[in-house]
């Protein structure tokens, strides 16, 4: 697809900014939409996020070009600190003008974070038509602004003209890692690869990249008692934990500690059940790959927008939830009861895939390419 350049009247690539990050849940759908973009328009993509967040390093790896923006989120608690934020909110807009007015955008692209919010703001200022992907079951403060102008909004939940002008929401699911869907590792091969036995039953429990220590003190406490009842476990602790996990494992056979697993693919095909955090693009994972869940909502997160993650699951029989404020007596004992009841973890697997969107990217990719057609028509 070409577009007419409105200063030279050539045709040539689109330009698309893509904008958001921060956690590993908004930078891979977003560059899952960009390769899309990119094989599918030939475009020239430019992603803008936050300084000194995931994306500063995650993004170059894949291949793209990406400024930094010197925004942070607001503290809910400390509110004396929020004059600080508040200046580098203003530095961010500024900056953010700055890149549409150089780069010239067909189009930006939100994915959520501390980003979008200025890049887009700056986007639709600028006359520039906006797409959001919004990834949660309750929209966040920033997201529901930013529609009121947007061009398209891509969701994954049911619902959500609670948020956003309905007839602007498409229903798209979001992007997922393309390096799960296209594993081709048995389940056997899988827990071959972790050194355990592929006949005993396996819980797979993560807690992101920096680890959640409820879940962490939880396997800590309920570790052995896993084990004494046939349980293999592979365990990502984050980074934060420090050598606990390690410790609590001492001694004990057919249990896998890491700071951080390279292999996602191998570990999910391990695993008979899974317990994680309720991140938007940790329950896409887990509905694309169809696994029986325990899901532990962060309390930690703005809107709770992890419990209303969860529930959307847990009230169709889709997953089971458990409040942090009660893991440390009951995730253990709720994971075991799910690994042992075979005909329950079946039915869950069953529910959680119905609830997949496949080819995510494709379809939001879909969205854009209209949005230009329409842009390139005027």
């Amino acid at each position: 697809m070409k577009i007419i350049d409105n200063e030279t009247s050539a045709p040539r690539a689109p330009r698309i900014v893509v904008s958001g990050g921060g956690t590993g849940g908004h930078i891979f759908p977003a560059l899952s939409i960009a390769d899309e973009l990119r094989e599918r328009l030939g475009a020239e993509i430019l992603f803008v996020g936050a300084e000194d967040r995931m994306e500063m390093t995650r993004v170059p790896e894949a291949g793209y070009k990406i400024i930094g923006l010197p925004v942070a989120g607001f503290f809910r608690k400390k509110i004396w600190k929020n004059f600080g934020v508040l200046l580098k909110l203003f530095k961010s807009l500024r900056k953010s003008r700055a890149i549409i007015r150089d780069f010239r955008p067909d189009i930006a692209i939100g994915v959520g974070g501390y980003a979008s919010g200025p890049t887009l703001k700056a986007a639709q200022r600028a006359g520039i038509p906006t797409l959001l992907q919004e990834q949660n079951s309750y929209a966040g403060v920033t997201n529901k602004l930013l529609g009121k102008k947007a061009a398209k909004i891509c969701v994954a939940y049911d619902g959500m003209d609670r948020f956003f002008p309905a007839d602007r929401i498409v229903m798209t699911g979001n992007p997922i890692r393309k390096s799960l869907l296209d594993s081709k590792l048995s389940k056997k091969e899988a827990r071959e690869s972790f050194g355990l036995d592929p006949e005993r039953p396996t819980l797979l429990v993560v807690g992101g990249s920096l680890g959640a220590l409820t879940i962490n003190e939880s396997l800590e406490k309920g570790l052995r008692r896993l084990v004494d009842n046939g349980v293999q476990v592979i365990w990502q602790t984050g980074k934060n934990f420090g050598n606990r996990g390690i410790e609590a494992a001492r001694g004990l056979k057919g249990v896998v500690v890491t700071p951080f697993i390279s292999n996602m693919a191998a570990a999910y095909r391990s695993a008979d059940v899974v317990v994680s955090r309720a991140g938007a693009g940790s329950i896409s994972e887990l509905q694309a790959l169809g696994k029986p869940s325990v899901l532990v909502p962060s309390p930690n997160v703005a809107e709770d927008h992890q419990t209303f993650n969860a529930r959307a699951l847990s009230d169709k029989g889709a997953a089971m939830l458990v409040r942090d404020a009660d893991a440390s007596q009951s995730l253990v004992d709720t994971a075991l009861s799910l690994l042992k009841d075979k005909g329950k973890s079946e039915q869950m697997s069953a529910k959680i895939s119905a609830m997949a969107l496949p080819d995510s990217a494709r379809h939001i990719a879909d969205e854009v390419v209209e949005i230009l057609k329409t842009r390139n028509e005027k």
